[in-house]
């Protein structure tokens, strides 16, 4: 059942993305990042009272799970709002390789043949996809691009950081104590950095504008982890084939910004993401 669960994580976190595009479109991003760790923490803030402070010695590794996590958004709103959807997708689900490789190497996971073969066909859509964004102009120094590289890598560190917190083979955290505790700890980091970055030098920069979209991002977004966490909390589950079952999310994203947002050269993305479908397909026979 736990890849059921990834993929429903996928789907919700296709919607995160898009949801996040639209808000951030000529708009500020920092105070959109705060207004998300703020809505996420109230959602998820029952969890607080449910399974209590857990002293220090939990608190230490939820803290730095949500450094981790705050370090990728930061990283990742910033090129979301300046590189296309349908090429900040593709190159977001790279994440999934390094945290195969991390998963071999740290947690001493093993794939079957099916899997493998998911695996293989996903990397090599998502260096197709890669290679269909340079038609647009993103080359490999673009800051924006190298924000966006940071925050795969920081992103694959965080899930690879999951497992060890939640699995019961290791800290065997509460997912409700571990999401409930991160969103309260981000909130206040991002109340910290909008107060003292953002606000003196508001007025010298892109202006921020409320959007209904806002709100949209934390809805879906904490469903997407919720349910991530959920699969992650099983005992068979296998971090490496969730995570990448969890970047088909680009193919929600890709028909948004095809079809709502108009964006270009959708016709060379097209097999490719035909290419990723069909890994998932191998993914999904692979789990059962």
């Amino acid at each position: 059942m736990w890849w059921l669960l990834a993929f429903v994580s996928a789907a919700l976190l296709g919607c995160y993305d898009s949801a996040k595009k639209i808000s951030l479109k000529d708009n500020a991003v920092i105070p959109v990042l705060f207004l998300n760790t703020v809505l996420s923490a109230l959602i998820f803030s029952p969890f607080l009272f449910a399974t209590g402070f857990g002293g220090w010695e939990v608190q230490k590794y939820i803290l730095l799970k949500s450094a981790l996590v705050l370090s990728s958004w930061l990283a990742g709103y910033f090129a979301m709002k300046h590189l296309p959807l349908t090429i900040v997708g593709p190159v977001n689900a790279t994440r999934p390789v390094l945290v195969l490789l991390g998963a071999i190497f740290l947690f001493g996971e093993r794939l079957n043949l099916l899997q493998w073969i998911g695996v293989g066909l996903a990397m090599a859509a998502y260096v197709m996809l890669r290679l269909s964004g340079k038609k647009e102009g993103i080359r490999t120094g673009d800051k924006w691009l190298v924000c966006l590289i940071l925050a795969v890598i920081l992103g694959a560190a965080s899930g690879l950081y999951d497992k060890y917190l939640m699995s019961p083979e290791y800290l065997g955290l509460d997912r409700r104590q571990v999401l409930g505790w991160y969103t309260f700890y981000q909130a206040l980091m991002m109340a910290v950095m909008t107060g003292f970055l953002w606000y003196p030098v508001r007025k010298k920069t892109t202006p921020f504008r409320w959007s209904w979209s806002i709100p949209l991002i934390s809805l879906f977004l904490c469903g997407a982890d919720y349910v991530y966490m959920e699969a992650l909390s099983k005992p068979e589950a296998l971090i490496a084939v969730v995570s990448m079952i969890r970047r088909g999310s680009v193919l929600v994203s890709f028909a948004i910004g095809a079809l709502l947002l108009h964006e270009k050269n959708l016709k060379s993305k097209t097999l490719d993401l035909c290419l990723l479908l069909l890994s998932m397909v191998f993914l999904y026979l692979g789990s059962r």
